[in-house]
């Protein structure tokens, strides 16, 4: 691995841990729908740094969730657990940011960033095995 991906890399999972801050606020300020946004994008960003050590990288996230489950999940890499996780994210994401009328409940959604939190931990776990 060459440094500029390393570089590329520690930048990704940087983002991971700034999407998963500003999860927290917006939860707190009452703003559900940004906060399952930024849970997505902590999961996107993460994984993107984990595809760099396979020299896959995509900016569609249809693809990047199809490379997850094909490179880390069906390998037993990231439980299957985890890759639910994301596919909930993924799914519930799009509903908030592109359909009507979708408003999530904060009581339903709030325990979304402990299992956000892991799946990026398991990857950071993953990519320090890696070094």
């Amino acid at each position: 691995m060459t440094d500029e991906e390393r570089s590329l890399i520690a930048y990704r999972i940087s983002r991971a841990h700034e999407a998963l801050e500003e999860a927290m606020i917006l939860f707190n300020a009452g703003h559900v729908n940004s906060y399952v946004n930024r849970l997505y994008y902590a999961c996107f960003y993460a994984t993107s740094a984990l595809l760099l050590t396979k020299n896959l990288s995509t900016n569609r996230h249809g693809h990047l969730r199809s490379l997850l489950h094909k490179e880390f999940v069906k390998t037993g890499s990231i439980p299957q657990e985890m890759g639910k996780h994301f596919d909930l994210l993924f799914t519930n994401r799009q509903k908030g940011d592109y359909a009507d009328l979708v408003v999530f409940k904060a009581d339903e959604v709030a325990g979304w960033l402990v299992q956000t939190k892991a799946f990026v931990s398991h990857i950071e776990a993953l990519l320090s095995d890696m070094a």
